[in-house]
């Protein structure tokens, strides 16, 4: 690292992967600093950094004493012992700054020498000091997962003609009649503990009141009339809740029944097919069901708007997955216990990792929101206001020419051609014809100059037309691209 990369480094001040330390003396403060990152994503302490950015820097004894403290510190003052990495960058008065780098640990949680776990909070850290927090760490780092958790639900819980089903569609088993010979089976099943007790998944699954242990493991639905939440204003509202399965089938229902149907070429007396296939529907639901994350006390919800439809649900995505990854059929099993049984055929459920890119196959103008701050991932699958369907467009080639002087750019890269993201876009502007470039960028994946670049090609091919100066002016979606534009 060059000094001028340091001071730019510095100049993005504290936040919860950056720390700036003058001097430091105490080898288990330092130990509960490198826990604090190795148990979250990471980061960088700057030692030789005052608080304010400045740079006092450490002489040739200080380096070589911080040296062996960061050295004891790693070593023996971390559970489990981290590796850690050093760099030494000049400053002025030939003194230097430590930069020390601290990998996102493979080994969470992470403690300090008196057994305490420590998280970042912002630019400071806290101690772990909930059952809740501390299971989400054991969850990360994939050494027990949320549908393993036991209830306080028992043996007689169970909807014994519910497994009784299943057995039979799965296995062509009966189910035992001895109750120790039917618990064993839900052991083996990893259904139940071995003390008895329904887990999580258990519950979900084939208990007769799922709700009655996990109040928040349920649906909640609402159809708007307009393209934003209204708290007085809605034409149909319902919860949805029962096993998973019941959750399912019960909000594929609302959603179908507030899309319109349109008869394409079938007879007059037939009920038409929906605007948005179902089959996205189902894959997204399913999604949000097997992959949220259970540990976090809310619901999932649904919400139908003119425009959208958004399915949100509790959780971020898991590890170091993205929204990138997830586009490309990348999975992380949150909750396999949930994913087994709707492989099984619980659940219209056609594989891991392929929901999602399956979705948008079937219909491209879809988004998603993997909102860390507020831990919750959302699904948005726009349509038009008039309750016509988006169409699938298919990119195609063509030479660069003069757009626009609006047009901010006419270069396109290889990966900026999406067309999911053409799609959306055009679907976004049909809604609110006047979304800036910048509006576009914060709701779709892409940023704003791949969204500029984007705008431009539609431009050049026909399908999208400033009208007015670029303040003040407002985008024409040209569904025929031969019609003529008129302001």
């Amino acid at each position: 690292m060059s000094p001028d990369d340091l001071h730019a480094l510095i100049s993005t001040g504290e936040d919860s992967r950056l720390q700036f330390k003058a001097d430091i003396r105490s080898t288990d403060s330092l130990a509960s600093e490198m826990a604090a990152m190795a148990n979250g994503a990471g980061g960088r302490i700057l030692l030789g950094v005052a608080d304010d950015g400045s740079t006092p820097g450490l002489e040739s004894a200080d380096v070589q004493r911080l040296n062996q403290l960061i050295s004891n510190a790693a070593s023996q003052h971390v559970r489990s012992p981290l590796t850690v990495h050093t760099e030494n960058v000049a400053v002025d008065s030939g003194r230097v700054v430590i930069v020390l780098t601290i990998p996102e640990g493979l080994d969470k949680p992470y403690f300090d020498r008196q057994g305490v776990i420590w998280l970042k909070s912002g630019a400071d850290k806290r101690r772990v000091q909930s059952k809740e927090e501390l299971r989400r760490l054991f969850q990360i780092s994939a050494q027990f997962h949320a549908d393993e958790l036991p209830t306080k639900a028992g043996m007689d819980a169970i909807d014994r003609s519910r497994l009784r089903a299943h057995l039979d569609k799965r296995f062509k088993q009966e189910l035992p009649e001895d109750p120790a010979e039917c618990l064993t089976l839900v052991q083996n099943l990893n259904l139940a503990t071995d003390r008895g007790q329904l887990n999580l998944a258990g519950v979900l699954y084939f208990a007769k009141n799922p709700q009655r242990w996990q109040p928040t493991c349920l649906v909640k639905a609402v159809s708007y009339p307009g393209t934003a939440i209204d708290g007085e204003r809605y034409l149909d509202s319902e919860d949805f809740s029962g096993t998973l399965v019941e959750q399912c089938d019960g909000a594929l229902a609302f959603i179908m029944r507030c899309l319109p149907k349109v008869q394409n070429d079938q007879g007059i007396n037939t009920l038409g097919q929906p605007t948005i296939p179902r089959i996205v529907f189902e894959e997204l639901v399913v999604n949000a069901l097997i992959h949220r994350d259970y540990l976090i006390s809310s619901t999932i919800r649904i919400f139908v708007f003119s425009d959208r439809i958004e399915i949100t649900s509790p959780g971020h995505l898991p590890n170091h997955l993205t929204v990138a990854k997830i586009r490309s059929g990348t999975s992380i099993t949150r909750n396999p216990i949930l994913v087994s049984l709707a492989a099984q055929g619980l659940l219209p459920y056609r594989g891991l990792g392929t929901g999602i890119r399956r979705a948008i196959d079937d219909w491209p103008a879809i988004t998603f929101s993997d909102d860390r701050d507020g831990n919750q991932f959302t699904a948005t699958i726009y349509r038009h206001i008039d309750g016509t369907s988006v169409e699938k467009t298919v990119s195609t080639d063509s030479e660069p020419i003069s757009t626009e002087p609006d047009t901010v750019s006419t270069e396109l890269g290889p990966d900026d051609g999406s067309v999911e993201t053409e799609a959306a876009i055009l679907a976004l502007l049909r809604s609110d014809n006047r979304l800036t470039a910048k509006a576009l960028a914060e709701r779709l994946e892409p940023g704003q100059r791949a969204i500029e670049k984007q705008l431009a090609k539609l431009q050049r091919q026909g399908r999208l037309r400033r009208i007015g100066p670029r303040k003040g002016g407002h985008w024409q979606v040209i569904d025929d691209p031969e019609r003529d534009a008129t302001p």
